[in-house]
C-alpha cells in the first residue's frame, strides 16, 4: 500500500476512525510530518486539531535511529534504558536532550503565535503521525497524552514497522494502522510525495479558519 502524499492518507485514516464521528475528538499532529495527516482526519471526524510536540532523541552518527524521545513538558523516554554507557556516550545523550527540548519550545513559541494549546484534561485523543519506525517518539506522545489527563488515546498511522507497533502495546487505548508492511525501510518509501513538511505549513494548518459571512 502506497500514498500519494500525507494529505491522502490522512484522508484514508479518518475513514477507517469513521467510529470516532460524534465524539468530538482532540486530533494530535506530531509536528511537522503529523500535522498534515491529523488535518484531514480532524475534518473527517469532526474533531478539533492541535498538536502534541516530541522529538525524536537521535544517535550520534546514526540520526535515523532513535536512542529515545522527549516531551513538552521534558519527560525523557529511553529505548534502550538498561543498556550500559560510557562516559562519552552519556554526554551525547545529554547533549542531545538538550538540544530537542530547545528545539520543542522554538517550535511551541512558533505554534502559540496561531493558537493556545487544547487541554488534554478528560478529552478523547487520537494521535497522528505521518508513520512510525522505531516507535520512540509515538510512545511519548502517548505518555505525554496520558500524563496531561487524557481519557483516551488512540494512535493512528498510514504506515509503521510491526516491531514499533508491538511496543505500543499496553500504552495506548487503540491503535489504528492502515498498512503494516512485511518489509519495512522506512516511512518515506510508502509514500510518492514525501517532501519534507514547513513549519510555515503547520502553522497554516492550524491557523483557525473564520466563517464565510
Amino acid at each position: 500500500m502506497h500514498f500519494t502524499n500525507r494529505a491522502e492518507a490522512g484522508r484514508l485514516l479518518g475513514q477507517r476512525l469513521s467510529h470516532l464521528r460524534g465524539q468530538h475528538p482532540l486530533v494530535l499532529g506530531i509536528p511537522r510530518g503529523g500535522v498534515p495527516v491529523a488535518a484531514p482526519v480532524a475534518a473527517a471526524l469532526a474533531g478539533e486539531l492541535d498538536v502534541l510536540l516530541v522529538r525524536k532523541l537521535r544517535t550520534p552518527g546514526a540520526l535515523e535511529v532513535a536512542m529515545g524521545a522527549i516531551d513538552e513538558a521534558g519527560h525523557v523516554l529511553r529505548m534502550h534504558p538498561d543498556e550500559v554507557r560510557d562516559a562519552a556516550s552519556e554526554s551525547a545523550w545529554t547533549a542531545e536532550v538538550a538540544a530537542q527540548g530547545a528545539a520543542i519550545r522554538a517550535r511551541r513559541r512558533v505554534i502559540s503565535g496561531v493558537r493556545p494549546s487544547a487541554p488534554l484534561r478528560g478529552r478523547l485523543v487520537v494521535l497522528v503521525d505521518d508513520g512510525m519506525a522505531t516507535g520512540a517518539t509515538m510512545r511519548a506522545a502517548v505518555d505525554a497524552a496520558k500524563r496531561q489527563g487524557a481519557a483516551r488515546a488512540i494512535v493512528a498511522l498510514p504506515v509503521a514497522a510491526a516491531d514499533a507497533l508491538a511496543m505500543l502495546d499496553g500504552m495506548a487505548d487503540e491503535v489504528v494502522c492502515l498498512h503494516v508492511p512485511a518489509w519495512f525501510t522506512g516511512v518515506g518509501a510508502f509514500y510518492e510525495d514525501f517532501g519534507e513538511a514547513s513549519d510555515a505549513e503547520v502553522v497554516a494548518l492550524l491557523r483557525p479558519t473564520t466563517p464565510a459571512s
